[in-house]
């Protein structure tokens, strides 16, 4: 974890019940061209035009918090060749992750449920979904070590904090406020909405962030994985786990792996073929399914650079209800 760099929230896991949770290098002229801040568009059959994409850049579309303009990785970059090689696009990235998991389950427990299972995050229309990552963050905030229900009471009650705002170009409830706007609010007026006193720094804090640049729409959709780790823990209240599956379930990064998930820490065990009733039973803390960190990473190393795919057949593994980690605003909380 990286204590010593933040301050985050107690974490508090939420329990899970049994149920479950939801190829090759492409020529360069199958590739669409980079269009300036666009997304996916479809067509009138349905069809959703491609975009590239590649395992180590955001593949979502990202709404910038401040204009609403929306910005994908290779837009951004444009015709710049310093950022990484396309390897898909939206509509094969699927795909060629399955095939690549596929091809390295060396002890087989994974092929049937990579036919049986289909994830939605990252399909051609999961990739399309555009994102305001302002509003995944400080939404998984609010949503810290509360009920759902009060989660959405709180969201609601906050929002209706902030009139319209024409120099923000904000039209006002139900639309998530800007950043701009929540750093000006006072701590005690963003503290009627129900937020504890730190939540209420922790999301004020989060939009300063947005406003004064170290965080953009534009850098989180083309920094490092490690960048993008490294700038969303150094704000309060973001611990390493919430921006591991915020890095999963809204940018689509494909190549996120959380060691400090216990689902995916049981997961992983079954697919060793480890009883794991066995060794809930004998305790052992927190590696108590395999052992160490160590081990995790070696055992996942082969499914990279597609390890959130391999997280997320974890979980289903595991028996884990995703819904638990991810609500209907993509929005992942820390509980």
């Amino acid at each position: 974890m990286f204590d010593s760099l933040f301050q985050e929230a107690p974490r508090k896991r939420q329990k899970i019940n049994g149920a479950s949770p939801p190829a090759s290098t492409l020529p360069a002229d199958s590739l669409p061209t980079p269009a300036t801040s666009s997304s996916d568009t479809a067509t009138t059959d349905g069809h959703i035009s491609p975009r590239p994409a590649e395992p180590h850049i955001t593949n979502a579309p990202l709404k910038s918090p401040e204009t609403d303009k929306v910005v994908t990785a290779y837009s951004t970059w444009d015709n710049d060749t310093s950022g990484p090689t396309p390897t898909s696009t939206t509509n094969t990235l699927l795909d060629t992750a399955l095939a690549h998991l596929k091809h390295h389950d060396y002890t087989g427990r994974l092929t049937p449920y990579l036919s049986k299972f289909h994830c939605k995050v990252f399909d051609a229309e999961g990739l399309a979904q555009p994102i305001d990552p302002f509003r995944s963050l400080a939404s998984g905030i609010i949503a810290q070590q509360v009920s759902g229900a009060a989660a959405s009471s709180i969201k609601a009650k906050f929002i209706a904090l902030f009139p319209p705002s024409q120099q923000h170009n904000y039209t006002g409830p139900p639309t998530f406020p800007p950043p701009a706007l929540v750093a000006e609010m006072p701590i005690p007026t963003l503290r009627t909405a129900g937020l504890s006193q730190r939540k209420a720094e922790y999301i004020q804090g989060l939009a300063q962030h947005f406003t004064s640049g170290k965080l953009s729409a534009e850098m989180l959709a083309t920094a490092s994985d490690e960048e993008v780790m490294e700038k969303l823990v150094a704000v309060r209240g973001l611990g390493k786990w919430s921006v591991e599956m915020f890095a999963c379930f809204d940018l689509k990064r494909l190549d996120v792996f959380s060691t400090g998930d216990l689902g995916v820490q049981r997961g992983l065990a079954v697919y060793l073929g480890k009883d794991v009733n066995k060794l809930k039973a004998k305790g052992g803390g927190k590696w108590k399914y395999m052992g160490s960190e160590k081990a995790m990473l070696e055992a996942a190393e082969r499914f990279s650079p597609y390890r959130s795919l391999f997280m997320w057949y974890m979980w289903r593994l595991s028996d884990v209800d995703l819904s638990a980690l991810q609500d209907d605003d993509k929005v992942i909380s820390e509980t």
